[in-house]
């Protein structure tokens, strides 16, 4: 089976960008670029991939998630270098994580990788599609996210690799860990809420709670809210957790309008462009510019022979296939 590896960008940029405190040859952070590079490179030779597709937010995130609710990801703190010691200011350290991340996509446009944006389209949905696309009907898919979202993606084909948990989520592993299927996790998530995304659900009912009084989520059966409201109903118990359910029944219902991924959040234009990059892309390695793009930006030393030895075989089954 081949592999495909699906790589959350902002979620492993930001990691980066946080954690590694590389200063270029003049002084300016490049942790974002190094640091990702880097983690890149791991994630490569670990998993081997047949082909790997980056995915980015696009500009302004996700509207039509916003049209829904006006509060979505509302009141984020901005992501900040985690340093005791800054040599910039705090605009300037704007501009320069701003810079990191455009420089970064040129990089990447540079190695044998399909980058994948849509405007106004969150990764998360570009990742959604691309998992349920036909051209990668029998490949296995990896997705590089610590982002627990991902969870409802994971099926026979699909897995989950949390990055800062180590963690490698299938099917199997999400039963037994959460007592919750990955049909069934956008709805668990909709009765918890998230709050990362200023989504609140139902107080004080978590994962686990959930789990224990709605087993039946751990079926392989896709089950939606009217079934959990008429099991909050029916059931014989006296404890609060149903009746305030039923309570919460339309904020559940609206959340899980965001927070579900199985019909992604995209438009036909968008599904045929994505469709389109992907199946056309021509796989090159120019591993002369990435070489020059680093003196220009002072990285110092890096070696990169693991990433390069794996584009390159990258260009050569393409070269094979086509």
């Amino acid at each position: 089976m081949k592999r495909l590896l699906i790589i959350d960008a902002l979620n492993m940029y930001f990691r980066a960008y946080i954690v590694d405190p590389s200063l270029s040859t003049n002084g300016q952070p490049i942790g974002g670029i190094k640091g990702f590079t880097k983690i890149l490179q791991k994630q490569i030779r670990e998993s081997k991939p047949d082909e790997v597709i980056i995915c980015w937010d696009g500009q302004g995130g996700s509207q039509r998630r916003k049209a829904q609710n006006k509060g979505y990801k509302e009141g984020r703190k901005p992501i900040r270098l985690n340093r005791e010691i800054r040599n910039l200011s705090e605009n300037e350290e704007v501009a320069n994580k701003v810079w990191q991340q455009t420089r970064l996509i040129e990089y990447l446009n540079n190695l044998s990788i399909i980058q994948l944006m849509l405007p106004g389209v969150e990764a998360d949905d570009i990742i959604s599609y691309v998992c349920q696309m036909p051209h990668y009907a029998d490949w296995q898919k990896v997705i590089v996210s610590s982002d627990k979202d991902f969870i409802q993606l994971c099926d026979d084909t699909t897995v989950l690799y949390r990055p800062i948990q180590k963690q490698v989520l299938n099917s199997t592993r999400i039963v037994e860990d959460y007592g919750i299927h990955p049909v069934n996790f956008a709805m668990a998530r909709a009765i918890a809420g998230d709050k990362s995304d200023n989504l609140p659900g139902v107080g004080g009912v978590g994962l686990p709670t959930i789990a224990k009084r709605l087993p039946f989520l751990k079926e392989n059966k896709t089950y939606t809210i009217d079934d959990i409201t008429n099991y909050c109903k029916e059931v014989e118990s006296n404890l609060k957790v149903y009746s305030t359910i039923l309570e919460k029944r339309d904020l559940i219902h609206d959340n899980y309008k965001i927070m579900q991924l199985y019909a992604p959040s995209i438009s036909p234009q968008g599904k045929n462009k994505v469709k389109y990059d992907v199946e056309n892309f021509v796989f090159e390695l120019n591993q002369t510019e990435i070489k020059k793009m680093m003196i220009e930006d002072g990285f110092g030393a890096l070696d990169l022979t693991d990433l390069f030895t794996a584009m390159k075989r990258i260009v050569a089954e393409s070269k094979k296939t086509n």
